[in-house]
């Protein structure tokens, strides 16, 4: 059994990969041989996030892409087919939240949201498994929160996306099984990324949170890449269609 995966010859695609989870999958995906396609829609942060993931010696292109509108996955897709012919694994990590309770949610807000987590991983899935059909072979992950699993008041909306998330990574699982493509979530508890920075700066609600955490600490985005290097191995072929949680212990109370 293969834990720790050989990737040499094999394309990944990660949204969002120019920052927290995103970009530390790549990195540990590039270190065990994947060339890499970083897609993200903050241009100024791609250059140093490429320059990151080649110090593991891989190949590593990036394009602009914003996750929320079809025409720009057409073009990432496009430019994957140019650049590597084929894509053989698939990481949406791009993802956004906003907190506040349901009512108070403008509709340009509920759009920001679903469209970025939810329609952000319908699109880049509709556009790139063409690309991915026909090697035997594939890994599809997505990624979901501790919020697909619960919600609690301020976290509505997000929460929404992430339960969508887990059911549109079940269905794909089923659809994708006779292609050799396997289709996972990864559901991270509270990790310490940029989207947390304000938590973090807080330190009432920074308490609030790690006292909630039964770890008492904040996870990190390599050990959500750790995950993910996990599912792309050997080790993990037989798993399809079902969520990895990493919280803390978060969920278990």
């Amino acid at each position: 059994m293969t834990i720790s995966p050989k990737l040499d010859g094999r394309v990944a695609v990660i949204t969002g990969g120019a920052r927290g989870i995103g970009l530390a999958t790549a990195e540990a995906l590039g270190a065990h041989g994947a060339a890499l396609l970083l897609a993200d829609r903050d241009a100024a942060l791609l250059p140093a996030a490429a320059e990151r993931v080649r110090r593991t010696g891989a190949r590593c292109e990036t394009a602009v892409c914003d996750v929320r509108e079809e025409a720009s996955v057409i073009a990432l897709a496009d430019f994957a087919r140019r650049e590597f012919a084929s894509v053989h694994v698939l990481v949406n990590s791009a993802g956004t939240a906003i907190r506040k309770n349901v009512v108070d949610f403008t509709l340009e807000e509920w759009r920001a949201v679903v469209e970025t987590n939810l329609t952000g991983t319908f699109l880049p899935v509709k556009y790139l498994v063409p690309l991915m059909r026909g090697h035997g072979w594939g890994r599809i992950i997505n990624l979901s929160s501790i919020m697909g699993h619960v919600s609690t008041a301020g976290r509505g909306v997000y929460s929404a996306t992430k339960h969508g998330v887990l059911g549109l990574t079940k269905a794909l699982a089923q659809e994708l099984v006779e292609e050799g493509i396997t289709c996972n979530a990864i559901s991270p508890g509270f990790i310490a990324t940029e989207l947390t920075a304000a938590l973090r700066a807080n330190p009432e609600r920074n308490a609030e949170l790690m006292a909630a955490t039964p770890m008492k600490r904040w996870g990190t985005p390599e050990e959500i890449a750790s995950l993910a290097l996990y599912l792309c191995s050997d080790g993990a072929a037989f798993m399809t269609g079902t969520d990895v949680l990493s919280d803390g212990g978060w969920v278990a109370q």
